[in-house]
């Protein structure tokens, strides 16, 4: 006897499929963020530079709680950068430009920000 192979394949849909197909769980930008979204978020901020790092912890600190479904968005766009171009966004070494300069993302930039971080900005 030969031995058959038998595979199965579900498809799973996207992970924003299941929250995004009911309007009752949509969230509105001006929601609080949930304990899991928030995990997530947190796990998504880890960063390669210590400096980022204890930066973004600070931050979590200070606003977990109040922290907006908006704010969640604009600080995912912050983590898209690369580690360089984030400190050098959170030292005020430049200021957000092109895509990025939100009100939303420069919101979340001023929260992120040391207080005595220089006031000055490089120009190329």
């Amino acid at each position: 006897m030969t031995p058959t192979l038998v595979t199965s394949c579900t498809a799973l849909p996207p992970e924003g499929a299941a929250a995004a197909s009911g309007a009752a769980q949509r969230q509105p930008d001006d929601a609080l963020v949930d304990e899991r979204a928030l995990s997530k978020l947190k796990w998504r901020c880890r960063r390669g530079l210590l400096e980022n790092d204890l930066l973004v912890e600070r931050f979590f600190a200070r606003h977990e709680a109040a922290l907006t479904v908006r704010q969640s968005a604009a600080l995912g766009v912050l983590m898209d950068l690369a580690d360089n171009d984030l400190l050098d966004l959170l030292l005020r070494r430049r200021e957000p430009e092109g895509a990025i300069n939100t009100s939303d993302v420069r919101q979340v930039l001023a929260m992120l920000r040391p207080e005595g971080a220089p006031g000055f900005v490089l120009k190329n």
